[in-house]
């Protein structure tokens, strides 16, 4: 990993600044060195190195990157009001309104106890959103502090390690790319990778070394043809020409997400050649192809047609007469700048970003984001909406005037339609695809154009369903805005009537006169000042239930089950009686209700184990469900759980639930379903649905005498062509 054996200190700091051509002011470095310093005495980091190396390590980046003074000084600073006893106020004293500002951006959130470990990631994520959409040097300085903790991040714990590149894979990462910042990005995806897959990557890693000779020669080769063949040619200014081999996350990506085999990646060599103009760049591309052979469909003009993150550059992929194929990239001086530092271009090569910059608008994606995780009042949709509206690849798709939009992979005509205009969204009625419709789960491909058709029924809306099919959180938050706006009173019946339909489901018993102070907290969480607007945002999708119900249990539990146990122990007989109940012998229980559990669908042949209920009898449960599990080995309960055998003989059916994964094909279903009425077997309920790589999944829920009789239909069903797993499941 680069960079991790320099010694940093603030000599070697400023020995960086006097060696470049950017003037800072040192007198204000210094300073801030000075401060940060005294303030971090005494602790170290987890190296064992004093803390100040960080800070110091930072500034190193943006140097690198060629940020401002102020940018330099919060690196130095950016760890003192978090984990120091100075204070914001102090910061802004000495060292300026812009300073503070920054640090503050930088600076995490106090832990509050109310949020969980996921929402308080939520909320720091979030407020250095805030605090990039005022200035966006806060997550530049934010990517380089996280940088420099990757590089070092081997002396952390194991656990640490992955939850850390987990998170700089899914949201610092992306966020680099947004920004342009290349070499941040590639670094940030290379280390997260390592920790998060090492075998995969010490096998391409390994590939790449034993390959590293003939490539080396091979890209040198490329470089000297290519330059002789341009020395011919008249140039604004002289064209450099460089090779470079693909990152090895991006080999990855493209070797086993895509299953093709290594020699198959045609970009993983690549030459890259930068000149003055525009008009050079188009020149050298025709030349190109005269000395190579293009590859068909490997073209690409990101110059007409830049992307998202500013990215600029021609991209031709050709092979040569050793049959070795390799792309090149050819790009002006300046889309090689904002190539490879992205934002961070204007303050490396041109003093900032000042007034009505022209790049502003590509920044817009940071408030969408804001305005989106706003719109659903769940704090946890930041995180989401990262990892999805961030993703790095981007479609680019074109109304039929021409307009170019671009949206994010896997986006649909849905998404397409909110992204021209929020009102083109509400009245969408149909949408067609270089002329023909399509549905409004379309997957939108590069180079599409794409017709929205509107309804002429101005009391026509979006419907709900769109919020499964929308893809971007821009156009989710759009239409739930729109369910908010139109339809509260509808929103608050259907929020009341989700509500209680999963208490009934989780059996959560709240009395009336208790509900409202039952779910308090998560009216502040929610910002909601009445129960009515808790329902209503429920209604239409702004808080998600299955995110809230566990907690809702653990508390109903705490409150009201374990205040009647301490009221109202069960009573046991002090003498063992053995009675056998409806199939079920239970020991030590007489002519008591007998149930079974639906956690686990025990079976006849099963070991079982019974709980004794309040007021419902005993729940039978399978030996090694998780919920029995769990209670020994949390020593809870344990007075409740009783033994329970089957009887020797019993004439009952029981109903019990099987997955089954397959091949897809054309009668899957039927044959399924044949061989199950061969069996006699009654099916209660089946569903079926379709998976990834051509594969689908059958889930039948259907009446068995036991274990045994189980065991047979599974065996049959494992018969079936195409089928390639059954497994009994806990519904």
């Amino acid at each position: 990993m680069p960079n991790t054996e320099i010694d940093y200190t603030i000599d070697f700091l400023l020995t960086k600044i006097l060696n470049g051509d950017k003037q800072y002011d040192i007198t204000k470095i210094v300073e801030a060195y000075k401060y940060a310093e005294s303030h971090h005495i005494g602790q170290k980091r987890d190296s064992g190195e004093p803390y100040i190396t960080h800070p110091l390590a930072v500034a190193y980046i943006l140097l690198e990157l060629g940020m401002d003074t102020d940018t330099v000084c919060v690196a130095l600073l950016h760890d003192v009001v978090e984990d120091t006893d100075a204070t914001l106020d102090e910061v802004r004293k000495l060292f300026g309104d812009d300073c503070a500002m920054l640090v503050d951006g930088v600076t995490k959130i106090g832990k509050i106890p109310l949020f969980t470990k996921e929402e308080q990631q939520a909320e720091n994520v979030r407020k250095i959103l805030l605090a990039m959409s005022q200035d966006i040097r806060v997550i530049i300085v934010k990517l380089a502090d996280r940088l420099h903790n990757m590089r070092t991040l081997y002396h952390r714990p194991a656990e640490k390690q992955r939850a850390t590149a987990l998170e700089t894979m899914n949201i610092y990462a992306p966020i680099a790319h947004r920004l342009g910042i290349r070499a941040i990005k590639e670094e940030l995806e290379d280390i997260s990778f390592r920790y998060l897959d090492p075998f995969a990557y010490t096998e391409i890693e390994q590939v790449m070394e034993k390959r590293i000779n003939d490539r080396q020669s091979f890209i040198g080769q490329i470089q000297a043809r290519i330059k002789t063949r341009l020395e011919s040619m008249d140039f604004v200014k002289k064209p450099q020409i460089d090779g470079r081999v693909k990152s090895i996350y991006g080999i990855y990506k493209k070797v086993y997400m895509t299953q093709r085999g290594f020699d198959e990646i045609y970009d993983k060599y690549a030459v890259r050649i930068i000149v003055s103009t525009v008009y050079e760049c188009y020149s050298i591309l025709g030349v190109i192809h005269d000395m190579f052979k293009p590859i068909p469909n490997r073209f690409k003009d990101y110059i007409s047609t830049p992307k998202a993150n500013m990215y600029q550059s021609l991209h031709t992929t050709v092979i040569g007469r050793e049959g070795i194929p390799f792309e090149v990239q050819i790009r002006t001086w300046e889309m090689h700048h904002t190539a490879e530092y992205g934002i961070a271009a204007h303050w490396k090569y041109k003093e900032g970003i000042h007034g009505k910059d022209r790049f502003e608008g590509k920044l817009a994606w940071i408030r969408q984001i804001i305005e989106a995780q706003q719109e659903t009042n769940d704090v946890e949709e930041i995180v989401r909406t990262i990892k999805s509206d961030l993703a790095p690849e981007d479609v680019f798709a074109f109304t039929p005037k021409g307009d170019m939009i671009t949206l994010p992979v896997n986006s649909t005509v849905v998404d397409f339609a909110y992204a021209i205009h929020t009102q083109v969204g509400h009245k969408m009625m149909s949408a067609k695809v270089d002329g023909k419709i399509v549905s409004l789960d379309y997957k939108i491909k590069t180079g599409e154009i794409v017709e929205i058709i509107l309804t002429k029924d101005e009391t026509k809306g979006p419907n709900r369903s769109w919020l499964d099919i929308a893809k971007t959180n821009e156009a989710k938050a759009k239409i739930r805005s729109w369910f908010k706006k139109e339809c509260r009173e509808e929103n608050i019946r259907n929020g009341k009537d989700e509500l209680e339909r999963e208490f009934r489901r989780n059996l959560i018993r709240v009395p009336d006169e208790d509900l409202d102070e039952f779910l308090s907290d998560d009216l502040r969480r929610h910002n909601c000042d009445t129960v009515e607007d808790f329902y209503a945002a429920i209604g239409y999708g702004g808080i998600l239930l299955s995110k809230l119900i566990q907690r809702y249990k653990d508390k109903y539990t705490k409150q009201y089950l374990e205040t009647e146990k301490t009221e109202e122990q069960p009573t046991l007989p002090t003498t063992p009686n053995i009675k056998k109940t409806d199939g079920i012998t239970v020991e030590g229980m007489e002519n008591c209700l007998i149930k079974f559990a639906k956690c686990c669908n025990p079976l006849p042949g099963d070991d079982v184990v019974g709980f004794i209920t309040r007021g419902h009898g005993v729940s039978i449960h399978k030996a090694d469900c998780v919920n029995y599990v769990s209670a020994m080995e949390e020593e809870r309960e344990v007075e409740r759980w009783v033994k329970a055998s089957w009887e020797e003989t019993h004439t009952k059916s029981y109903r019990t639930t099987i997955d089954i994964i397959s091949y897809d094909r054309p009668g899957l279903l039927a044959d399924v379903a044949n061989l199950l009425s061969e069996m006699r077997i009654f099916i209660h309920e089946s569903v079926s649905r379709g998976l990834k790589d051509g594969y689908a999944s059958i889930t039948v829920t259907i009446s068995v005498g036991g274990i045994e009789q189980l065991n047979n239909v599974v065996m049959r069903l494992k018969r079936i062509p195409g089928v390639s797993s059954v497994e009994r499941t806990g519904k």
